[in-house]
């Protein structure tokens, strides 16, 4: 398992970091768009579509996204549709996680299932449109939830004692959840002393945070790292609900393109959120 891990994961980075840091959008856009078609093809089947109609709609929401990009939407300022989106992950989270996996599979097929494309496709918006703020942003957005899920693990398996929430995701704790905030703390005030030191000035969602004055960046901060936690609970709600364990096996020895991507679906919203205040 954990060789296949590896040589998944090398092959991805292989194809991802020359996009990630080529000059022009384009690259980038494309490969993740492509991801993005997957994970509303894997969205579909865990809602209880079927594998056609499930593969039509991966494929009808890039469609739908490639229309978007050509229209120039990637160019517009949604500052409006980043509040909306953000709002509605807190809500969605306050909603679901209380009313628990049973709690979902009540809610309506059609109001579930087309939710959460347009919770994706704004997911994809929003990385793009950071990556055109800078790869400095970007990086910086992607580094917090990644920090935040390792430093979760292992503080977990160090000092983990209390269950965060037993019923969706056994395995997350408070001690691996504080061990996280911890994680990103300490990434931010590194990134923070580094930046006046990058060529150019560079731009990262830390410094945009803290330009709201000290004690707001770290509300904010702690806010992001609360709602990448709230990205995992909710897909794993979604999947104890569907009774499956990965969203997928698209991605050997790492589920599907949910299961990798899920902290990120509130987080990239609300850092454009904050990022066009």
């Amino acid at each position: 398992m954990l060789r296949q891990r590896v040589i998944t994961a090398v092959l991805l980075l292989a194809v991802l970091l020359p996009a990630l840091f080529h000059s022009a959008i384009e690259p980038f856009a494309a490969l993740t768009l492509l991801l993005i078609v997957a994970a509303g093809w894997e969205w579909a089947r865990l809602n209880g579509v079927g594998s056609r109609l499930a593969l039509a709609l991966g494929l009808g929401l890039g469609a739908a996204l490639v229309a978007f990009w050509l229209s120039g939407g990637l160019e517009r300022s949604w500052r409006p549709l980043w509040i909306g989106v953000g709002a509605s992950w807190v809500v969605l989270a306050v909603v679901m996680l209380r009313r628990g996996v049973a709690g979902w599979s009540t809610w309506p097929a059609g109001l579930r299932l087309w939710v959460g494309l347009f919770l994706i496709a704004c997911a994809w918006v929003a990385m793009v449109q950071a990556r055109l703020l800078g790869l400095g942003f970007l990086l910086s957005v992607l580094l917090l939830v990644w920090m935040a899920d390792i430093a979760a693990y292992f503080g977990g398996k160090t000092f983990g004692r209390r269950k965060l929430a037993p019923g969706i995701s056994p395995g997350k704790t408070w001690e691996g959840a504080m061990s996280g905030f911890v994680g990103v703390f300490l990434l931010a005030a590194g990134w923070l002393w580094a930046d006046p030191l990058a060529q150019g000035g560079a731009v990262s969602l830390y410094a945009r945070l803290w330009s709201f004055g000290p004690w707001l960046a770290v509300a904010c901060l702690a806010f992001l790292v609360a709602m990448s936690v709230v990205g995992d609970l909710v897909e794993s709600l979604v999947k104890r609900s569907a009774a499956v364990k990965d969203s997928s096996n698209l991605l050997p020895g790492h589920g599907g393109v949910l299961d990798r991507v899920d902290a990120l679906l509130p987080v990239l919203p609300l850092a454009m959120m904050f990022a066009t205040l």
